[in-house]
């Protein structure tokens, strides 16, 4: 148990952020306390006077390092708002005033409330003597009916870790002697829950010793996203400049699978340093090109035209009355009313998308064409689509050729596709909306958009790196198909490691609560890069697959054997001619309607 000195300024400035006087009396002397209320160290400072604050000084031989308050304002992160992070809501703390603003961790034990799927926390380590790796500890949810379970949790160093995981990431360290030209992070991590029982608290992990500190600045219950199926979704493959576009509207056009009578759609500003604004959106059906085929729908956020979305964080509008036809084509539009230089794609995306010109304004409600006269080949901004009632999601993760590379623009062929069309034509299991999170270039084990700033790399963070935004906390996911591993093996990543790598998305999967269905890896020889090496990776993967599939030990819950599907029995290191799409690694329609098909959808089932 560490002890703490607890100054005069110390007492008013926890007075001062102190949660109002019936709350805290609704708490049991004793009991779990508000989070609030256990603030007991300070890591933002008040720019008018930054020696108020010291992340990870008081403890770590006077360091007095700290982040500035003026940089996360910048960033969106405004004190006491809330934030959307991987379908969490989490209030920042009133942060900026001198005042204690997270909580060391130390076992004490944070009232909550609600059921969900996950338990999310804003948090960050700090080591002594500089960046480390992180901090990692263990803790317990406890829940209404006086039973509990446990849960590991790992906060990176907020100097030094991942940035492909961060929040968000800031341009400056504070010091005594004047800022640093460093980037600090801050990190959204969730921990799971037992699903259906009631959550009362949250006991943080013990004090991992005196060289390490696990702050907690924000914990919230992740709700389920009860009443609501995925209907499409797209990952954020990268950060990239575009335009710059000014004062212009988006015409976006999307595939839906699921239908429904309600529609909810989701804006992401992931991997930004900076917020960005949205004007009206609207949604409807395509018409003609990017004529509608109706009068568009507004839709709303928190009962606003428009909201702004923080760096690193999303928003969903309000319900709209608005009926999505199962299988069709959908035109989502977005003013963007000030200038914007980069943007968060997902950049294979297979369809012809619009564009207003500069200044043209807001023309989101225009049913017609004619102020759309520019073409873009991405889906900026827009990460999911999601319509009333229905079954829950199947996301399939994976890489190009999930994301439909080969499939052909605008002809809606992708194997998610195809998947999406045959669950909507039967009754034998619940009509599950199709989720894909395919990205064309992607790999389980190496990140290759590093996480931060403004790259032209947008083959994504890894699948491991993306697996809680993609995967974890897509609408009311039930099974997640991974189809995934050719780029790591032919770019020289052991069998071992893309094992391990597939080994601990199932365990991160199974642990929320999703069925696992593990795809086998397609050949590619004749594909440049291709060599017998590289398919001798590959078979190893797929062995470990099908090895692992099926028994009482078995890692995942069922497995696809793609690779059977699509080779040429003839000579199994290669595509089968028919499916190749003619570069030999990526099938063409053909072959992925093939492994569509191939697919047994009661293994998509999860168990009751």
């Amino acid at each position: 148990m560490r002890i703490r000195l607890v100054t005069t300024a110390t007492l008013l400035a926890l007075a001062a952020t102190a949660v109002p006087v019936a709350a805290q009396a609704a708490v049991p002397p004793g009991g779990p306390q508000p989070l609030a209320k256990l603030f007991d160290n300070t890591a933002v400072s008040d720019d008018a006077d930054p020696g108020a604050a010291d992340f990870d000084g008081a403890d770590f031989d006077g360091a007095g390092s700290f982040l500035y308050a003026g940089d996360l304002a910048a960033a969106g992160w405004t004190p006491g708002r809330r934030l959307d992070i991987d379908a969490a809501g989490l209030r920042l703390p009133r942060y900026g005033r001198g005042a204690p603003d997270n909580v060391v961790a130390d076992g004490q034990s944070v009232a909550l409330r609600g059921k969900g799927n996950a338990v999310s926390l804003l948090v960050a380590g700090s080591t002594a003597g500089g960046p480390g790796t992180g901090v990692s500890g263990t803790g317990t949810v406890g829940y209404a009916d006086g039973s509990s379970s446990p849960y590991s949790l790992t906060a990176p160093d907020w100097r030094a870790g991942p940035l492909t995981t961060k929040a968000l990431a800031l341009p400056r360290r504070g010091t005594p002697e004047g800022p640093r030209a460093e980037a600090t992070r801050l990190y959204a991590v969730t921990v799971p829950v037992t699903r259906g029982k009631r959550i009362t608290s949250l006991t943080l992990p013990d004090d991992p010793g005196p060289q390490s500190d696990l702050h907690v600045f924000a914990a919230s219950v992740r709700a389920e996203a009860t009443g609501w199926t995925g209907s499409w979704a797209a990952s954020t493959s990268g950060y990239t400049a575009v335009g710059p576009w000014t004062d212009r509207t988006l015409r976006l056009v999307v595939h839906a699978g699921a239908g429904g009578d309600r529609t909810r759609v989701r804006l992401a500003n992931t991997f930004a340093a900076s917020p960005v604004r949205f004007g009206q959106a609207t949604v409807a059906v395509q018409g003609e090109g990017a004529a509608t085929a109706g009068r568009p729908v507004p839709l709303t956020f928190g009962g606003r035209t428009g909201t702004t979305v923080a760096a690193g964080a999303e928003a969903v509008s309000d319900p709209a009355r608005f009926t999505v036809p199962p299988g069709s084509n959908l035109l989502v539009s977005i003013h963007l009313p000030e200038t914007v230089r980069a943007a968060p794609v997902h950049a294979l995306a297979m369809q012809t998308s619009f564009i207003s010109a500069d200044g043209s304004g807001d023309r989101a409600a225009d049913t017609g064409a004619d102020a759309f006269t520019g073409t873009i080949a991405t889906w900026p901004f827009l990460t999911g689509i999601d319509v009333g009632g229905g079954p829950g999601s199947v996301v399939t993760l994976g890489d190009s050729i999930t994301d439909g590379h080969s499939s052909g623009t605008g002809t809606n062929q992708r194997w998610p596709d195809v998947l999406a069309a045959r669950l909507r034509a039967q009754d034998d299991v619940p009509r599950y909306g199709v989720l894909n999170q395919g990205i064309s270039a992607n790999r389980i084990v190496t990140d290759r958009y590093k996480g931060d700033g403004v790259s032209s790399d947008v083959g994504g963070v890894s699948a491991q790196h993306r697996l809680e935004r993609d995967v974890l906390a897509q609408t009311s996911a039930r099974t997640v198909v991974v189809f995934e591993g050719i780029n790591d093996v032919r770019a020289g990543t052991s069998a071992d490691e893309v094992i391990a790598g597939l080994r601990g998305i199932s365990e991160r999967a199974q642990a929320r609560g999703l069925r696992v269905v593990a795809a086998t890896v397609a050949p590619c020889e004749g594909y440049g890069d291709c060599s017998p090496a590289v398919d001798a990776r590959r078979t190893a993967v797929n062995e470990y697959i099908r090895a692992n599939a099926t028994g009482a030990d078995a890692e995942f819950d069922a497995m696809l054997d793609f690779d059977a599907v699509l080779r040429d029995p003839e000579r199994p290191q290669r595509l089968l001619p028919a499916y190749d799409s003619g570069d030999h690694l990526h099938p063409g329609p053909a072959g992925l309607k093939a492994a569509a098909d191939s697919i047994d959808l009661g293994l998509l089932v999860p168990r009751s």
